[in-house]
């Protein structure tokens, strides 16, 4: 079967006198006086096709009757004539003279033509796809990794994919899952009783990786500009609706970069993938313009043509401090910037996106740049309005008896890095990466305020789904 995808007929409009032939599942039916009325989507865009269906076109009019009251969501085969519709709602319409059912819904089919709640579509994960607002969501992440992957294809990155399983913890947080083989019922244990990881299947104890970043910069120092894009994991007991179990991350590491140019990179970034996706996804991002956040389009137009802010976090506190009474968390210098500091930052004192720089060392990562105070480090965080923090990085330490003895201030081996010490003792360069929370950005780009709905099956604390 040769069959015409919906959105080629979109694409290219025009009244097509031979006959073409369609398959999609339904999305809804009525039948008037011996005239039916089909909404066809097939998955290829976003706008539905409508089918007419007359019964004295159908020989068989058992057959006629259930294509024309077919139920939401099977899946039916037309062929017919395209016919220009320009006085009409939709720019043309499907005349079918054959149609039939090749997949029926049988009873108990959960989605219907009402308007279900995120809540109640995430009972069933494996069907909310065929629904407007995941049908969109879905659409737009597989459009944004495009996105990303063609900004850094375009500046020249190198791709390259760094493993999910590690011996090392990137953020020094411990919120990791192990990974194993050990029986847990009977692990072999050491003379002090704990267990013997040298038994297990990589001889030490293995998690699945928080971040890529350290193997990243390896290749960086190789290869100038490198990016990794693919899943991470934290084991983190966090019940929000920002945070999950497993995500994606996009980790660009660039060698002979200082802060401002990771700045200058994921501002770029940012506004070179949402520019794509206001030129490439229109009639998803106004359909969550009209459902979701009605200021969505505008905000998304505003921030490809403005100049994002650069404050350090001595500035933010300042700035932040006199609103302490409207905050839960009160703000004082040295506490780790919560979610509502950073959205009234973005929402209330600038109204755009902000770069948080030089945050004390104390609430960040062993491997940033020691700042000259010795109590900051070059970091910067991009916090968006309506997410907050989209994008956290910093300039590397790339000085080997700084980080040595920052890693010994935190309790850390530095004989478990010591691929990574390397790379100050062979050829060491200023650098600099940042790590965006890929999921963070279409909840940004989307309106949509819970991260288990921009993931097709998410994981997050106590629910496999």
């Amino acid at each position: 079967m040769e069959r015409t995808e919906i959105k080629t007929l979109f694409d290219n409009v025009q009244e097509n006198e031979s006959e073409i032939t369609v398959a999609g599942w339904v999305k809804t039916s009525r039948e008037s006086k011996n005239i039916a009325f089909i909404e066809l989507n097939d998955g290829s865009c976003f706008k539905n096709l409508q089918v007419i269906l007359e019964s004295s076109k159908f020989e068989d009019e058992s057959n006629y009757k259930r294509v024309a009251n077919a139920a939401v969501g099977s899946a039916v085969i037309v062929h017919g004539k395209l016919i220009l519709t320009p006085e009409a709602k939709q720019p043309f319409e499907l005349n079918a003279d054959s149609a039939e059912i090749v997949g029926v819904v049988e009873e108990g089919y959960p989605l219907q033509k009402k308007r279900m709640t995120p809540e109640f579509l995430r009972q069933f994960p494996h069907l909310r796809a065929r629904t407007n607002t995941f049908g969109a969501a879905f659409r737009v992440r597989s459009e944004s990794a495009f996105a990303i992957h063609k900004f850094f294809h375009d500046n020249g990155f190198v791709y390259v994919h760094t493993p999910l399983i590690t011996g090392s913890d990137a953020e020094g947080a411990g919120a990791m899952f192990r990974v194993t083989t050990i029986d847990p019922a009977n692990p072999p244990r050491q003379d002090d009783g704990s267990v013997d990881y040298s038994q297990d299947f990589f001889g030490r104890e293995t998690h699945l990786t928080v971040s890529g970043q350290l193997e990243g910069e390896s290749m960086a120092q190789a290869f100038g500009k490198i990016y990794t894009f693919g899943p991470t994991f934290r084991a983190e007991k966090s019940n929000t609706t920002r945070h999950a179990a497993e995500f994606w991350m996009i980790e660009p590491e660039m060698a002979f970069c200082d802060l401002d140019g990771y700045m200058d990179t994921a501002e770029a970034m940012v506004k070179s993938c949402v520019s794509y996706l206001l030129d490439n996804c229109p009639d998803e991002l106004d359909f969550f313009n009209r459902f979701y956040d009605n200021n969505l389009l505008d905000k998304l137009n505003k921030l490809v043509k403005s100049d994002f802010v650069r404050i350090t976090y001595t500035e933010a506190v300042s700035l932040l401090e006199p609103h302490n009474n409207e905050f839960d968390f009160k703000v004082y210098w040295g506490c780790d910037l919560q979610s509502e500091h950073e959205r009234y930052l973005t929402e209330k004192i600038y109204n755009c996106p902000v770069f948080v720089t030089n945050y004390p060392k104390e609430i960040k990562a062993f491997y940033m740049r020691m700042n000259e105070d010795n109590k900051t480090v070059a970091a910067a965080d991009m916090l968006v309005p309506g997410v907050g923090e989209l994008i956290g990085g910093s300039q590397r330490e790339e000085r080997l008896d700084v980080l040595i003895n920052r890693m010994l201030e935190l309790g850390m081996n530095p004989d478990d890095y010591k691929e990574y010490l390397d790379l100050r003792r062979f050829g060491s360069t200023k650098h600099a990466g940042y790590g965006l929370g890929f999921e963070r950005f279409l909840m940004y780009v989307t309106g949509i305020g819970n991260i288990r709905d921009v993931q097709l099956y998410p994981r997050t604390f106590g629910v496999l789904q």
